[in-house]
């Protein structure tokens, strides 16, 4: 986090122009060593064309549970195989393979935001889909998902929301949520009060809808918005991968993109049918014009009037309403790194 300025308590945030990296990539799947390594090296990779925060894909390490064979798995029996390889190559947070991200970070001086499965070894069972900020100081910030999608369910536990947070950091204001939670208006409006300028979505969609998704969320929260899928070929899969696959070429056809915040336009990708990167310039003070319109959360919100409406009784069967009294800010304070050799 930048330094506060003389007589200022806290930092007064910037608008400088930051170069921001969509990663659209294949993890090595069920295999986390590797994926690590893979993600690493791609990470050298974005750096060496200048990017200062690079977006890695949902579930990258070490595999996304796809609809078009994860759904057999609501069957009792025939996937213990998968759940223990899955589970022994998922990510302790903080743990050992994040001090290998971070070490990366440090050594090309960028940040990351990168999805993995999340597992407990102290307390071994649930794997959770988390997003992960880091920073070449550590770890910033950790979100699980809170709503799996779906499918998902079958193998990930719902995140607590006491997560939805924005990070201040040396290269801007970082919030974001992962695939479908992008269409959660609550979960949205709880990070937009924490005044995001980037906004980090690792997603499995490759729908057109989810372009459309991004544009309006860049326009909605005034931010920057990076979408970062994966791409998933049938070649990518193992021999061994012990779950029977669908007759189909791909799994995932990508669609990175990167999203300018006054009329929503597309400024980098979409990426489809391949690994690679896409990269822009994004100008911050473009955030700060667009708020000048239309400010979700400031004077456009009328959350005096909208609160009373979402605060009222639930009709029978329905969720109760969020609070937004919380802070939504966080800052650049990295996590505790892994002892050597622990989990």
């Amino acid at each position: 986090m930048d330094a506060p300025l003389p007589g200022y308590a806290c930092p007064v945030t910037r608008f400088d122009t930051v170069r921001v990296a969509a990663i659209q990539a294949t993890p090595v799947i069920l295999d986390a060593e590797r994926s690590v390594e893979k993600a690493a090296q791609l990470l050298g990779e974005a750096a060496a064309q200048g990017a200062q925060l690079a977006v890695l894909p949902e579930t990258f390490i070490p595999l996304y549970p796809s609809n078009a064979w994860a759904r057999q798995a609501a069957g009792f029996s025939g996937f213990d195989e998968l759940w223990e390889r899955l589970w022994e190559n998922s990510v302790d947070v903080p743990g050992p393979l994040v001090d290998r991200l971070v070490d990366a970070c440090a050594a090309h001086q960028l940040h990351c935001a990168i999805g993995v499965n999340e597992r407990e070894s102290e307390r071994p069972g649930s794997l959770y889909n988390t997003l992960l900020l880091l920073g070449p100081g550590g770890l910033l910030w950790k979100h699980r998902k809170l709503m799996p999608t779906h499918h998902e369910r079958l193998f990930h536990g719902f995140g607590r929301g006491d997560d939805l947070q924005v990070t201040d950091t040396r290269v801007g204001r970082i919030g974001g949520l992962i695939c479908w939670e992008n269409r959660m208006p609550l979960a949205r409006y709880a990070l937009y009060r924490g005044g995001p300028q980037i906004w980090v979505a690792p997603t499995a969609d490759d729908t057109d809808v989810w372009i459309a998704n991004m544009r309006h969320i860049a326009v909605e929260s005034g931010a920057f918005v990076v979408g970062a899928p994966q791409y998933i070929p049938r070649s990518a899969f193992p021999a061994d991968f012990p779950v029977e696959l669908p007759d189909r070429p791909v799994f995932g056809r990508g669609g990175a993109v990167i999203v300018e915040p006054t009329w929503g336009e597309v400024i980098a990708g979409p990426l489809y049918d391949q690994e690679g990167i896409v990269i822009a310039d994004c100008d911050l003070r473009l955030g700060l014009h667009a708020k000048r319109w239309y400010d979700s959360v400031g004077h456009y919100s009328r959350e005096e009037v909208l609160s009373v409406i979402a605060s009222a009784a639930p009709t029978s069967g329905s969720a109760a309403p969020a609070d937004f009294t919380g802070d939504s800010n966080g800052s650049e304070k990295p996590a505790a790194r892994a002892a050597p050799g622990g989990a």
